[in-house]
């Protein structure tokens, strides 16, 4: 029912539903299970991942650009950063050639990075990246400023 009520929200569903009688639960839980299935049998499985990986997350991250609440866009560009350091880890140890149903593990991988819900960016943040690199970002300053600070020493002298 909850479910029900979530979907919704988005008028596309609603016009399937008119126009197929299938009702939209039903159609988004076989689309999910059918985008699901082609991850797993790694039919295209590497464009299904990064649309996981990029598109989602992109909407919402554009939605929260345009909300006045920063704690969307803490939450964000956590993500992305977090994606980043996997994309460059995943592309220097090439672990699809050796690694059985990589995909299907990436894409659980990202949904528990980007999900609201399980926090997960936020806990290798918190936990690994932050422990490593926090002291060379240390200070309230932003980056842009703090490289002009150091350019107008330089020049200075």
């Amino acid at each position: 029912m909850l479910f029900s009520l979530q979907l919704s929200r988005y008028p596309a569903l609603a016009n399937l539903e008119r126009q197929t009688g299938v009702p939209k639960t039903y159609a988004v839980i076989g689309l999910a299970t059918l985008y699901f299935f082609f991850i797993v049998f790694n039919l295209g499985g590497q464009l299904l991942t990064n649309f996981a990986g990029f598109v989602i997350p992109g909407y919402y991250s554009l939605e929260a650009l345009f909300t006045t609440s920063k704690h969307d866009d803490t939450q964000w560009l956590t993500y992305w950063v977090v994606f980043a350091l996997f994309t460059v880890i995943e592309s220097l140890i090439s672990v699809v050639y050796w690694f059985p149903f990589y995909y299907t593990f990436k894409f659980v991988f990202l949904l528990w990075l980007s999900l609201p819900a399980f926090k997960g960016a936020d806990l290798i943040f918190r936990s690994f990246l932050s422990p490593t690199l926090g002291r060379y970002f240390q200070q309230h300053t932003s980056t842009a400023s703090g490289l002009r600070a150091k350019a107008d020493s330089v020049h200075a002298e």
